[in-house]
């Protein structure tokens, strides 16, 4: 017999931004609302209107709901109350879904700059309105580790919701799926909503990015949707390690490689040291195995968030190891990143030589590229042109520094 009782969210006197529902289901009586908030007198109207209409969509005509809000916004009560819905009608194929944030329409391409990306779990909206404003190249809405498993069915309305919903300030749009099988079923929640990149995590095998690009492939034909979306898998095991350039290589939609040493370190038996000595073999595998797939690699979270300076120092070894962007676990590491990612003026000058002797080679003509006596090939050339758009980004050369070149 299936239960007409459900509840849905969090509860607390240190919750924010969110809300906890109740649900019971009834034989007549029609809807009952309690609703419990410090801004019933300015939204109460409102936020009942909102519960009428998401009964109405899913032609529940008889229900108790308690809905003990603590700030949540509209999307936010929205997704609650949809789970609560769906974890006593698991079979409905019916959503309630809010029209989209028209800030949030912009789309993302495979080669832009990933030096940061900013994990939230997927289960706390408090974290989601700010994030953009500390301006991450990427905002990862994490469906997986961050989120203990009973809260994992709420947060994936929560997750769709926030990726219609939220305004991320031109932030590329991420979300790291669960670990494949079950990560196959997160993707019904995201792709139809605008997501650019999915983060498979604990990636061992080409065949998982080729299930999950088997899987969207499928909703995008069924659902219309032509915008790119690419993916991001995490090398995590040392299986995932031997493996990684068939993984790098597994999909066209493939546009960056991660590591994540925590489960790494795990799966070798050892512990994750400052110096890193213990997954230096890791990292250049995955360094070199993006690179030999033509896309960029990804190295690991820095997870003292109090360290700064260990972080720099952090973002420069992997600098010099290949790496073109670290995963961040608090807003605070963002600028450190950014900052740490620079080009020296040694890298920017270098750049503006090869690029200024490749445009000059192809106005003349010339097949072949070169400074001095030494040959400059098209990798070369690739590099220096992101080290002069990395330079321009941070506003340490002018628009117009081809006219200094001699």
């Amino acid at each position: 017999m299936r239960s007409k009782e459900s509840s849905s969210g969090n509860r607390g006197k240190n919750i924010r931004s969110d809300c906890y529902v109740e649900l019971e289901l009834k034989t007549s009586g029609g809807i009952k609302i309690n609703l419990q908030s410090k801004v019933e007198p300015m939204y109460g109207d409102s936020i009942r209107s909102l519960l009428k209409d998401i009964f109405k969509t899913f032609k529940i005509r008889n229900a108790s709901v308690l809905v003990e809000d603590y700030g949540a916004l509209p999307y936010t009560i929205a997704a609650r109350v949809e789970s609560a819905i769906k974890n006593i009608f698991s079979e409905t194929e019916e959503e309630y879904l809010l029209p989209f944030n028209k800030n949030s329409l912009y789309k993302t391409t495979k080669d832009r700059l990933r030096r940061s990306r900013l994990y939230l779990p997927g289960n706390e909206p408090k974290y989601f309105i700010s994030a953009g404003l500390h301006k991450p190249d990427g905002v990862i809405l994490d469906l997986e580790d961050s989120v203990a498993p009973p809260s994992k069915h709420d947060a994936k309305f929560l997750v769709r919701n926030a990726l219609r919903s939220v305004d991320l300030y031109g932030c590329e749009r991420m979300v790291r799926i669960n670990q494949l099988p079950a990560g196959l079923e997160d993707l019904k929640f995201i792709v139809p909503h605008n997501i650019h990149v999915i983060l498979i995590p604990k990636a061992e095998h080409a065949e998982h990015i080729k299930q999950v690009d088997e899987v969207v492939l499928k909703i995008k034909k069924e659902m219309h949707i032509k915008n790119d979306i690419f993916f991001m898998p995490i090398i995590e095991s040392a299986l995932g390690v031997i493996n990684a350039y068939d993984i790098a290589s597994s999909s066209t939609n493939i546009c960056s490689l991660a590591i994540g040493l925590e489960d790494y370190t795990a799966d070798i038996g050892t512990q994750r040291t400052e110096e890193g000595r213990e997954s230096f073999f890791a990292r250049s595998m995955v360094v070199n195995s993006a690179k030999a797939a033509g896309i960029q690699p990804i190295d690991t979270v820095y997870s003292d968030v109090t360290n700064m300076e260990g972080l720099r120092e952090s973002v420069i070894e992997a600098k010099s190891l290949g790496f073109e962007g670290k995963g961040c676990i608090h807003p605070r590491q963002v600028k450190v990143l950014h900052e740490a990612f620079k080009p020296t003026d040694q890298e920017i000058e270098k750049a503006k030589k090869i690029v200024k002797a490749f445009e000059d080679a192809e106005k003349n003509g010339l097949g072949v590229v070169s400074i001095g006596s030494k040959m400059i090939d098209a990798p070369v050339v690739k590099r220096a042109e992101k080290t002069i758009d990395l330079a321009l980004l941070n506003d340490l050369v002018d628009k117009n520094w081809r006219k200094n070149i001699k």
